[in-house]
């Protein structure tokens, strides 16, 4: 079997396409690539991927619209989303939706090529970094469930929370050190941070997304709390089945 990183580009213009490919291609990389989502479903079904490269403008379903299909049925499959659209907006808005990364148009080869590698580094060392006893664990707190081989959040209707890739990697860290202040420094290293693209340095912009998805008031958090010059601790009461 081929243990090359297997690359999907999904991008509706050919050229984008065959130059990332033919990039990726030099640096070790296995690439296939599509021109739009019903593409992208196909190859999913046939082939196993290990990171996909998103466009946000394409025909039919958008680029934003797939990367929440992919959260939900694909959960741990990093991704990377580029556009031409270059705002602010629109970069909050790709993270939301659970991308991992975000690159706007134009970028470089060697740009995207660092930021898949920082991404793949996260995700093998966040699957390593997990004890043994730990990778088939499900974890309970005040109603919401995270289970870790399927790395997927359940609200306490039991509806799931689409998570980036760094979202549930952060999530983890917080129901593994229960009520321990942690700071910066210690989540990004717990969380393997440290490798993790430019968005992803930002403990505090995490944090807030990770906010807006489990509390009931984001301003006012209950479960994840700020402890003013020291870092977060996570206040919930944390079961493990």
């Amino acid at each position: 079997m081929d243990s090359k990183p297997h690359i999907l580009v999904v991008d509706d213009n050919r050229e984008i396409r065959d130059l990332i490919d033919h990039f990726l291609v030099q640096y070790d990389f296995r690439v296939s690539t599509v021109g739009d989502g019903k593409a992208m479903r196909r190859v999913l079904e046939t082939a196993r991927i290990d990171l996909v490269v998103l466009d946000l403008m394409l025909p039919g379903e958008d680029g934003l619209s797939l990367c929440r299909w992919l959260r939900g049925e694909k959960p741990g499959l990093p991704v990377i989303m580029v556009t031409a659209i270059g705002g602010e907006a629109d970069r909050i808005v790709g993270l939301e939706m659970g991308a991992d990364d975000y690159l706007p148009k134009p970028f470089s080869s060697r740009e995207l090529l660092a930021r898949i590698r920082a991404v793949l580094r996260r995700a093998a060392g966040a699957a390593a970094d997990v004890p043994a006893e730990k990778k088939g664990a499900t974890y309970r707190f005040a109603g919401w469930i995270l289970d870790v081989p399927t790395r997927q959040l359940n609200d306490p209707d039991g509806m799931l929370v689409p998570l980036s890739s760094a979202e549930f990697d952060m999530l983890l860290v917080f129901v593994c050190h229960p009520h321990r202040v942690l700071n910066r420094d210690q989540l990004l290293d717990l969380a393997r941070g440290r490798s993790a693209a430019s968005f992803d340095r930002s403990i505090d912009t995490l944090v807030s997304r990770l906010r807006r998805k489990i509390e009931a008031d984001p301003k006012d958090p209950a479960i994840i709390k700020t402890v003013w010059g020291e870092g977060y601790t996570f206040t919930a009461a944390v079961s493990v089945e």
